[in-house]
């Protein structure tokens, strides 16, 4: 057992008649930045505050470090918490800020001092350190709560939507700092957030999160690539729904209603009736009928708009009375309006699912 892990293991939560965690299992290995990312109401913040002990669970319980702290108050289960309005002391400076938690456990003056100074070199705000928090920006803020949390070296950081109320350059040079410093101490990180750019950059894994559920679970690679739900696939992304029905003979093989089929990465029934995702950046447009082994062609479509996007030009397309859109390399030659193009999606690599 290493340092850090965290397992919850069949939670349930209600708020008076309605359950807001139903069954919800996690596993966070020891040093992992592990990201619970779902819209509002999908759950992920009570489960953050389960884990912190700050909510009490109806059922199931909650493992850190093979310890069950299910029962134990939320200052001895060895968590550092960052919230999103960083809830800092006003009263305080920026060092005494960091410094709070060393005090309230007593800390020799001489190693909080050494400790203080410390995570003020690692936030980056050994300046700052005599400032007041209404003289600080909300990143420089957010600094000093990463600090406090971290300054008595817990097993476990738990994260609320820490970026949320920052504006979007902002949250991604935080960002990439809340991940170095989780990285530089070694310290598990479970963190929450909405945005979905956010959490594949952060994480190792992520849990994506609905309705009091954590439906799937995967580097954010794995779950970009491979939803095991129409739902997980819509929710990360830009998708073309195509209705298909499942080959008779070719288990996989999706047929769509032009007679033009594709391999699928997933088991659809013969004759099932299904819808196949592909991504705006899957979708292959070329000005004559391709060839290859690597390639399904979907056949003939009608170039509706051509817009220019900077990094991507989002070409929308009519297909089997179908919209598409696809999102092409500007600097390649680019379709124009009204022009008759062929569309391909590569081999293998389309989820599919059943009605």
């Amino acid at each position: 057992m290493h340092r850090g892990e965290v397992n919850v293991a069949a939670v349930d939560l209600h708020y008076g008649p309605k359950q807001v965690l139903m069954s919800t299992d996690l596993n966070v290995a020891a040093g992992e930045f592990f990201t619970l990312l779902g819209s509002s109401g999908s759950g992920k913040s009570t489960l953050l505050r389960v884990i912190a002990g700050l909510l009490d669970p109806s059922n199931g319980s909650v493992e850190i470090d093979g310890r069950d702290v299910t029962k134990v108050p939320t200052q001895r289960r060895d968590i550092g918490f960052v919230f999103q309005n960083y809830a800092l002391f006003p009263f305080l400076t920026v060092a005494e800020n960091v410094e709070y938690g060393l005090k309230v456990g007593k800390r020799p003056a001489a190693e909080r001092a050494k400790r203080v100074n410390e995570m003020l070199d690692l936030v980056g705000l050994g300046d700052l350190r005599d400032r007041h928090p209404h003289q600080l920006s909300g990143g420089q803020q957010q600094r000093v709560a990463l600090g406090r949390a971290l300054a008595l070296s817990p097993s476990v950081l738990l994260l609320d939507e820490p970026l949320g109320a920052l504006d979007r350059g902002l949250r991604q040079d935080l960002g990439a700092e809340i991940r170095r410093i989780q990285q530089e101490t070694k310290t598990t990180a479970v963190y929450v957030t909405h945005d979905q750019e956010e959490a594949f950059i952060l994480s190792d894994r992520l849990g994506v999160m609905t309705e009091g559920r954590i439906v799937q679970v995967g580097t954010p690679a794995e779950v970009y690539k491979q939803p095991n739900s129409l739902f997980t696939a819509e929710f990360l992304g830009k998708t073309n729904r195509l209705d298909a029905v499942g080959h008779p003979a070719e288990d996989g093989t999706v047929t769509f209603g032009n007679g033009r089929s594709l391999r699928s990465m997933s088991p659809i029934a013969a004759d099932a009736e299904c819808t196949a995702v592909v991504r705006p950046e899957q979708l292959g447009v070329h000005t004559s009928e391709p060839t290859g082994d690597d390639v399904d062609v979907l056949g003939e479509a009608i170039v509706t708009s051509s817009r220019f996007h900077g990094q991507r030009q989002a070409v929308a397309l009519e297909w089997c009375g179908t919209r598409l859109t696809a999102d092409l390399n500007p600097h390649q030659e680019l379709p124009s309006e009204a022009d008759r193009v062929w569309l391909t999606v590569p081999r293998g690599q389309t989820p599919a699912f059943s009605k």
